[in-house]
C-alpha cells in the first residue's frame, strides 16, 4: 500500500482529489490549514479565499470531520518544510472541497500525541481508536507478518487447509465453549481449543505437509500475554516423521526471518539452543527462559548439606548472583523478599559483596568455608549480591524462576531490540496433579512417548516417562509448542490404561482417531505458534490486546459489542436451554 508522500510527491503541479478525516485544522485569519489524514499518512491542505466555496467550508471544519479535496500538488517553501512528516515538503492547494460527513466531539483520543485514552474506553470505541497512526501501523504489519509466514510455508510445501469450527469437546487442558445443537436436542459442538484432532487426520488421509493460520477458541482467564476467547496461531503438520528434530529445523528459519527481515530485531545467537525440560527448571527455574541475561540458579545443596543456618536444612539450597545486585537499596530487597513470598517462599535470605568482604545477617550464621564455597560456586565479586531459595527443590526452582526475572526488571537486562530463542524439549509425558491428587498427562494425550509402548509398560516411575515434545521460547514467552504424535491406537490404550482409563473411555473420546489410525496411520509430527503472543513481542506493545483488531477487555469482555450478553427467551426455548439462577 503507497504512502501519501509516495503517491503525491510524483505529482508535483498536477492536480489530484484526495480524501479522509480532518486530523487538524489552523486558522490563520486569511488563511486555513487542514492536515487531512487517511491510510497512507498525512497531507496539509491550504486553502486560501480565492477558493470562495472551499474556504466557506473550511471554516466550518473540526477535528475528525469526513472530507474530499480537489488541488494542485506543490513543493513548500524551503522555511516552511515539516522533517517529522513524510509529506513534510509538499502541500496541496485546495481549488475545490466537499463535506462528507460530520463528527460528533470524540470520545477518545485519534492521535498518538497528547493523553492517552484508558484501555476500558479505548476498547469501547475501538473503531476510532483504529484511527491511531500507531494502530494502522500494526494492524498493517500483522497483514504483511501474515504474508511472510504463508509465503514461507507455500515454499516448504504445506498446503492450506482449513479445518471445522463445530467440532466435538476434547480434553486439552483447558474449557471448551460450547455450542448447543438445536437439531439435536441436549448435545453440543465444541469451538476448537486448536485443530489438533483434525490435522492429525489430515496425515492419516494422505496430506503430506498442512497449515493454516488457525482461529482457537479456549475459555481461560485472561493475562498480558493471553487473549480471552479466541486467539490464533500458525498450525503445522508433517507426515512421515518421527523426530521432533525434524519439524525444528523446518520451522525455526521461519522464526528468525521474521526476527530480522520483519521486526528488525537482533537475534542474541543464531544457533538456536535445545535444552531439556528437567535442566531448565533447574538452570532458569521455568520451562519459558528468558536467555537474553544469566542470572542462572546454581545449586549449593552439598555445599551447605551440614550448613547450622537451619533456613538451609532443607532438600534444596539454590542462589542466583546478581551481578551489579549490590547496588539495590533496602526497598529494592524488601520488595524482592515479598514477591518470594508471594510464591511461597518463607523469606530470601542474601549477601552482599563489597570491598572484599561480605554484608549479610545471615554470615554469622556460615562458616568461612561454606562462605568462600558459595562465593566460588557463584563466582560473586565485589558489587555483587547473591539471593537464596532453600526448600523443597521444586518450590525453590519456582521461587527462584521468579526472582529471576524480578532482577532482571530491576537492572534493566532486557534489551528489546535482541530476540533470545530456544526449543525447550523432553517434556514429561506424565505429571503429578496436586490439586486431585493423582497422575495425569503432562500435556496431552497425542504426544508420542519416547520409548514407545516399552516405555510405558516397563518404567517403573511413570514420572520418568518422556514425551517427544518441544517448546520454542521467545524472550520469556513460549511461542510454540509441538511433539512427535502418537499414532498407535495400542499405544494410545496404554497410555490411558496407566492413569486407570479403560479402553472404552478412550473410545468413546477418540473414537474418530482411533479408528483412522486403524487404517495404514503414518509417523507425524507438528507443532503451533502462537501469532499474537508472538507479534506481540516482535512489535514491542505493551499488551497482546494492541495486536489484534477487536479485542476483548481484560475480563473476556466485548465493550463495543457489548458481549457476553442475554438472549431471547424464545432462542433458548429451542435450545432446550435453561438459564438457572444461582441464588436460587
Amino acid at each position: 500500500m503507497r504512502s501519501l508522500s509516495t503517491e503525491l510527491n510524483a505529482k508535483i503541479g498536477e492536480k489530484v482529489r484526495i480524501s479522509g478525516w480532518v486530523n487538524s485544522r489552523r486558522d490563520h485569519g486569511g488563511l486555513i490549514f487542514i492536515d487531512l489524514r487517511d491510510h497512507g499518512g498525512i497531507i496539509q491542505l491550504v486553502i486560501t479565499p480565492d477558493a470562495k466555496g472551499a474556504f466557506k467550508i473550511a471554516e466550518t471544519l473540526r477535528d475528525e470531520f469526513v472530507i474530499s479535496a480537489e488541488g494542485i500538488v506543490r513543493e513548500r517553501a524551503p522555511e516552511l518544510k515539516n522533517p517529522n512528516i513524510e509529506t513534510g515538503s509538499i502541500e496541496v492547494v485546495v481549488e475545490d472541497l466537499d463535506l462528507i460527513n460530520k463528527s460528533e466531539p470524540l470520545p477518545v483520543n485519534t492521535h498518538d500525541e497528547g493523553d492517552p485514552s484508558g484501555e476500558e474506553l479505548r476498547l469501547k470505541y475501538r473503531y476510532l481508536d483504529l484511527r491511531r497512526p500507531s494502530m494502522q501501523r500494526i494492524l498493517k504489519k500483522r497483514a504483511e507478518y501474515y504474508r511472510i509466514m504463508r509465503k514461507y510455508m507455500d515454499e516448504h510445501d504445506f498446503i492450506e487447509i482449513t479445518t471445522p469450527i463445530l467440532a466435538n469437546s476434547s480434553p486439552e487442558g483447558a474449557r471448551d465453549f460450547l455450542v448447543p445443537s438445536r437439531l439435536h436436542p441436549g448435545e453440543f459442538y465444541a469451538l476448537p481449543q486448536a485443530p489438533q484432532q483434525f490435522k492429525q487426520l489430515l496425515m492419516v488421509g494422505g496430506v503430506s505437509r498442512y497449515y493454516q493460520i488457525a482461529p482457537c477458541f479456549r475459555d481461560e482467564d485472561p493475562r498480558a500475554d493471553r487473549l480471552y476467547g479466541d486467539f490464533y496461531q500458525l498450525d503445522c503438520e508433517m507426515a512421515f516423521v518421527d523426530d521432533g528434530e525434524v519439524v525444528r529445523e523446518t520451522m525455526e528459519p521461519l522464526i528468525k526471518k521474521l526476527v530480522t527481515d520483519f521486526a528488525g530485531k537482533k537475534l542474541v545467537s543464531e544457533d538456536v539452543p535445545r535444552i531439556p525440560y528437567r535442566e531448565a527448571m533447574e538452570k532458569y527455574g521455568t520451562d519459558k527462559p528468558d536467555l537474553r541475561y544469566g542470572l542462572e540458579l546454581v545449586e549449593l545443596t552439598d555445599e551447605l548439606k551440614n550448613c547450622e543456618f537451619k533456613v538451609f536444612q532443607t532438600p534444596c539450597v539454590k542462589a542466583i548472583c546478581v551481578s551489579g545486585g549490590g547496588k539495590f537499596t533496602r526497598k529494592q530487597i524488601d520488595e524482592f523478599t515479598e514477591l518470594a513470598r508471594k510464591n511461597g517462599a518463607g523469606g530470601l535470605a542474601y549477601i552482599l559483596y563489597e570491598n572484599g568482604s561480605v554484608r549479610s545477617p545471615i554470615a554469622k550464621f556460615l562458616k568461612d568455608a561454606e562462605l568462600k564455597a558459595i562465593q566460588e560456586k557463584t563466582g560473586a565479586k565485589d558489587g555483587d549480591a547473591v539471593f537464596f531459595g532453600a526448600d523443597e527443590r521444586k518450590l525453590v526452582n519456582k521461587v527462584l524462576g521468579e526472582m529471576r526475572i524480578a532482577f532482571a526488571d530491576a537492572l534493566e537486562l532486557k534489551d528489546s531490540q535482541k530476540v533470545a530463542l530456544c526449543w525447550i524439549v523432553d517434556f514429561p509425558f506424565y505429571e503429578w496433579d496436586e490439586n486431585a491428587n493423582k497422575l495425569d498427562f503432562g500435556h496431552n494425550p497425542f504426544s508420542l512417548p519416547k520409548g514407545g509402548l516399552e516405555a510405558l509398560r516397563e518404567t517403573a516411575d511413570k514420572l520418568e516417562i518422556v514425551a517427544d515434545q518441544y517448546d520454542m521460547v521467545m524472550n520469556g514467552y513460549e511461542i510454540c509448542s509441538g511433539a512427535v504424535r502418537n499414532y498407535s491406537p495400542e499405544i494410545m490404550y496404554e497410555a490411558f490404561g496407566v492413569l486407570g482409563y479403560g479402553k472404552e473411555y478412550v473410545a468413546e473420546k477418540f473414537g474418530g482417531m482411533l479408528s483412522a489410525f486403524k487404517f495404514g496411520a503414518p509417523p507425524h509430527a507438528g507443532c503451533a505458534f502462537g501469532i499474537d503472543r508472538m507479534l506481540m513481542e516482535l512489535l514491542d506493545t505493551k499488551s497482546i490486546r494492541d495486536v489484534v483488531a477487536f479485542p476483548k477487555n481484560g475480563s473476556g469482555v466485548d465493550l463495543m459489542m457489548e458481549s457476553p450478553a442475554n438472549v431471547d427467551e424464545k432462542q433458548l426455548k429451542e435450545l432446550r436451554l435453561e438459564v438457572v439462577d444461582e441464588a436460587e
